[in-house]
């Protein structure tokens, strides 16, 4: 092992080092869907409830070009399937999309797509981030046997943890307001630098709607153990900081919203954009069997990305952008 591999750092420091650093995690070439699924890969259905959405900004905007950016966008899958899908809802809708990913452009994708690593200022339309904030880095801390709360540091040669200094500051006051620890051996993460990367991503609409979608938890059911955890190929596997995992963790979707937005569930977001999982008629299976067979694959695809104890519980966040500049 090298001298770095050794080296006892933050969390938050090796998880940004592991995931998005030379070679690191979510910049190989299979992209996270090839280690994890998300509601994008499990249906169609959820970029076209994207679209729908779109369209409402688009309406409530009052105009015929709108922008569409795709937050943590992978290898694009949910831009290009909601570009697929808008032009059968609104017809003479321009899209102006944006891809914001610190990976190189995926090859094959739609030129109409800007591929960029920073959020486009002024633009009035759709932010959508699903499933980027719970892989904004967050230091982690626990309570000492002394009842001192204290970061916890990892080497990111096999993830093995110990003791750092004691929590001040900023990160302090963020813990007492969001997530208060008092007994020794819980532990939390701080997710103040994704309260910030959230205002500042919202913040660059000129006009529209930012909507996060994450897994997450609020206050009244924080994990006393946190829920810090790693993935790779699939399988939920221990996280190890040395680039061969994602590392992730929850996010404290209440702790964003405290600068404005509401929150729901996936499950009443999609069902308010007409993803409702229910059986089709039985009749149709005589009149017409091959659509009855589509649209029983349909509800199928629509339970899953509804369903409680799953995707269904997935949490959605949305900050409305009254007005201000922009295209």
């Amino acid at each position: 092992m090298t001298d770095e591999t050794c080296q006892w750092q933050g969390w938050r420091e090796a998880t940004e080092r592991a995931l998005y650093g030379p070679g690191g995690f979510f910049l190989r070439p299979e992209g996270p869907a090839g280690h994890f699924r998300t509601s994008v890969h499990a249906s169609p259905l959820f970029a076209g409830a994207v679209a729908r959405l779109l369209v409402e900004v688009a309406e409530e905007l009052d105009t015929d070009e709108v922008a569409f950016v795709d937050m943590g966008a992978g290898r694009g899958e949910l831009v290009t399937g909601v570009l697929a899908a808008v032009g059968s809802l609104a017809e003479g809708l321009s899209v102006r999309a944006y891809g914001v990913e610190r990976a190189e452009r995926p090859a094959g994708l739609d030129p109409v797509v800007e591929w960029t690593d920073r959020v486009p200022e002024g633009v009035r339309g759709l932010l959508f981030a699903n499933e980027w904030l719970d892989n904004v880095p967050v230091d982690v801390v626990t309570v000492d046997e002394s009842g001192t709360v204290r970061y916890v540091e990892v080497r990111a040669a096999d993830g093995a943890e110990r003791l750092g200094r004691a929590v001040e500051g900023a990160d302090a006051s963020w813990l007492e307001r969001w997530w208060p620890l008092t007994e020794p051996g819980t532990r939390a993460e701080i997710g103040r630098a994704r309260d910030e990367a959230w205002a500042a991503a919202a913040g660059c609409l000129a006009a529209g709607r930012a909507v996060a979608v994450d897994y997450g938890h609020v206050r009244e059911s924080r994990p006393p153990f946190g829920t810090l955890t790693g993935f790779r190929g699939g399988r939920e596997v221990a996280p190890v900081p040395d680039g061969s995992c994602d590392v992730t963790a929850h996010v404290a979707m209440d702790a964003c919203a405290s600068g404005g937005g509401q929150l729901i569930s996936q499950r009443e977001a999609l069902r308010g954009l007409g993803v409702r999982g229910e059986r089709p008629p039985l009749a149709l299976a005589s009149s017409d069997p091959a659509a009855y067979v589509r649209a029983l694959a349909a509800a199928g695809e629509a339970a899953e990305l509804t369903a409680r104890g799953g995707l269904g519980d997935f949490w959605w966040l949305t900050r409305r952008v009254a007005s201000g500049r922009g295209a």
